[in-house]
């Protein structure tokens, strides 16, 4: 990873879970970091996220909506790693306009920015699995069909032509990463609005019961935030990957009840419970999902290296030594 040795880079939600994991390798790689953040308490941005680096990083505090701010942004940056989003599947449903705004609109403002100031600028799109909906078949491929079951699903899709229509028409060289379930050390615990493993390891250090919603049997695949960092940083490097839509996933396939057991046995005392879907998830939920990342795997020879269960450990570790900066003890 060469590469990325004194190259400026420019990460959107770079004080958020994913960015700030990314921003981390980056700064062992030798690059120069901006990190890009709104740090609305609502999204996943925390200060905490970036506290072992933050002598080694520029943050600059605005939000990726303002067009004239990430015009100037973009100037003269050599990789842009687009991680900003709103991500809450639920949030969108309620209120579709902002999420509109941010993972639709927002994405064609940034682009116009490369456009009119930066097109040589390598950019990574970070989009989500949850955009196929309910799947025709597993694992779900890059051809399966685009059915979103919320609002969210359906802005991350536009936000992902108008990257791929850049790089076709404007030859900003792009490459989109459909993420599936990541999780890891600065995840948002706090909610579920990230990912709902994220509030599982909160109730677990708590002292809480997990909640798995319908029977448990759903099956999910998970990658390590360690992995999805490689795989943004072989997309950004690899020529092969311009123009290109790529799945994450794992070979490790597991039901949330199994998912539950394997959690709750890495606290002592830790316990679940299988109770009925809230109305409001039963209506977005996508039963059975997960990837087939065959493509990624021969093009740019990302496989997924941390397992779950070791994956898991890393993150209820961290929760333990750093959770009080991510809520309120109880």
């Amino acid at each position: 990873m060469d590469n990325f040795r004194g190259a400026r880079v420019l990460i959107t939600g770079g004080l958020g879970f994913i960015g700030s994991n990314l921003a981390r390798r980056l700064v062992e790689l030798g690059a120069q970091i901006t990190l890009v953040d709104s740090l609305i308490p609502l999204y996943g941005g925390h200060l905490q996220n970036i506290a072992d680096i933050r002598s080694q990083v520029t943050v600059n505090v605005c939000d990726v909506r303002d067009r004239f701010a990430m015009e100037y942004l973009v100037q003269n940056k050599d990789y842009l790693f687009n991680l900003a989003g709103q991500t809450s599947h639920l949030d969108s449903m309620t209120d579709p306009q902002t999420d509109l705004d941010i993972n639709a609109s927002a994405q064609l403002s940034i682009l116009e920015a490369c456009r009119r100031v930066n097109r040589d600028v390598r950019l990574v799109f970070a989009s989500t699995r949850q955009l196929y909906g309910r799947p025709d078949y597993l694992p779900v491929d890059e051809k399966h069909p685009i059915r979103p079951v919320d609002v969210n699903g359906i802005n991350k899709f536009a936000g992902e032509g108008y990257h791929l229509l850049y790089s076709q028409v404007h030859g900003i060289r792009s490459s989109v990463l459909r993420l599936t379930n990541t999780y890891g050390p600065g995840m948002r615990v706090k909610d579920a609005r990230q990912t709902f493993l994220g509030i599982w390891v909160r109730q677990l250090i708590e002292g809480s019961p997990i909640k798995v919603f319908g029977d448990g049997t759903q099956l999910r695949d998970f990658n390590y935030v360690d992995d999805c960092v490689d795989a943004l940083l072989r997309a950004a490097t690899d020529d092969v990957a311009v123009g290109r839509i790529y799945n994450l996933g794992s070979a490790e396939v597991v039901s949330l009840k199994d998912l539950a057991l394997m959690m709750t046995g890495l606290v002592p005392g830790g316990r679940f419970e299988v109770v009925p879907f809230p109305p409001e998830r039963k209506a977005i939920d996508i039963g059975d999902y997960y990837s087939d990342f065959s493509l990624i795997q021969r093009e740019l020879g990302w496989t997924p290296q941390v397992d779950l269960r070791n994956g898991l450990i890393r993150t209820i570790e961290y929760f333990k030594a750093h959770g009080r900066h991510y809520w309120e003890a109880t």
